[in-house]
């Protein structure tokens, strides 16, 4: 197949653009400047020009399908960007896909789109579960308008699917990068000690999912992919550290309520002095970590055939290797 990817200057793209070029597909990134297209080329992809926050420059090639992984994720900021890029940019290119002749778009939606804004434990949920558009937290109520985009767009010859992976992992991943720096730094706090149980996805198990998904005859509804193994928080962050000889012992924690608190507080103070990252804490950031958060992910591996054929094991063991030779 032709296959057009979004984000594939990014972590998972860096992962998914081999792994589709060695199942024998022609794979076009989408790249809106200079070093993006240099990036996906050196991974074996043919650039196309093209920004999702400017819909008029969307002209795609002729193609079969789109794995649209491209989303603006952080932890705080003004609303309006996550909208624009994860909704309006997702609805341009819904349609530019469909000039495009494409027959298949996968979305790579959140797992967090379930997550309500009172903090509620959730476990064992499963896809009949709301999702939350109107979020306090612009990032999920943004993902959550932008996967409604793509579900309401399947049709009779374009085949829509989401997928929702929790927290990502692997080498070179923001998340696992983050842990150890912030643990080296002293930055790092548990959430009620981390001790609840919590769905991740390494990054190979989403590329596995996406192969899964092209491969389907599935449309029109949206599927949780995560790892086979679930472990609590704390033992996620632990095995992080670990791998790259760090220790959690005497790590502090501090209650969901206080943390949340703290991250409103954190995020008024760097609105007001017009902070461009993130702040050290912020009440996305809560909601995403500090609660129980377990997704039910049968019917993936009933519908698409996903298996999660990357165990926990090997994906501590390649990030011991990346630490090792980074040393």
């Amino acid at each position: 197949m032709k296959i057009l990817v979004t984000g594939g200057s990014g972590f998972l793209g860096a992962h998914l653009i081999p792994s589709l070029i060695s199942n024998g597909h022609d794979v076009f990134a989408l790249a809106r400047s200079t070093s993006s297209s240099d990036r996906v080329r050196a991974l074996g992809a043919t650039p196309v020009h093209g920004d999702l926050d400017a819909p008029d420059t969307l002209s795609l090639p002729p193609i079969d399908a789109v794995v649209h992984a491209a989303a603006l994720f952080r932890f705080a900021g003004p609303r309006e960007p996550y909208f624009q890029a994860n909704v309006v940019g997702t609805k341009a290119l819904l349609a530019a896909a469909r000039e495009a002749g494409a027959g298949a778009f996968v979305y790579i939606s959140a797992a967090a789109v379930v997550m309500d804004d009172r903090g509620t434990p959730i476990r064992g949920v499963d896809e009949s579960a709301p999702t939350h558009p109107e979020s306090f937290s612009a990032y999920i109520a943004s993902k959550s308008q932008g996967e409604a985009e793509v579900l309401a767009a399947n049709a009779p010859g374009f085949r829509t699917i989401a997928l929702r992976p929790p927290a990502l992992w692997g080498p070179g991943g923001p998340f696992s990068e983050q842990i150890p720096t912030t643990l080296e730094a002293g930055r790092f706090a548990f959430i009620a000690r981390g001790d609840y149980p919590y769905a991740t996805i390494h990054v190979d198990n989403v590329v596995e999912a996406i192969r899964c998904a092209l491969d389907s005859d599935a449309g029109g509804r949206a599927y949780f992919i995560s790892d086979p193994q679930t472990i609590t928080f704390r033992e996620f962050v632990a095995d992080h550290a670990t791998a790259v000889g760090l220790s959690i012992d005497g790590v502090r924690s501090v209650p969901y309520r206080l943390a949340f608190g703290a991250g409103r507080i954190m995020e008024y103070i760097a609105a007001i002095r017009g902070d461009h990252g993130d702040p050290p804490m912020s009440r996305t950031m809560v909601r995403l970590i500090g609660r129980e958060f377990t997704p039910d992910d049968s019917a993936a591996r009933a519908d698409l055939g996903y298996v999660g054929a990357t165990t926990r094991s090997d994906g501590l063991r390649s990030l011991a290797d990346g630490a090792h030779k980074g040393r």
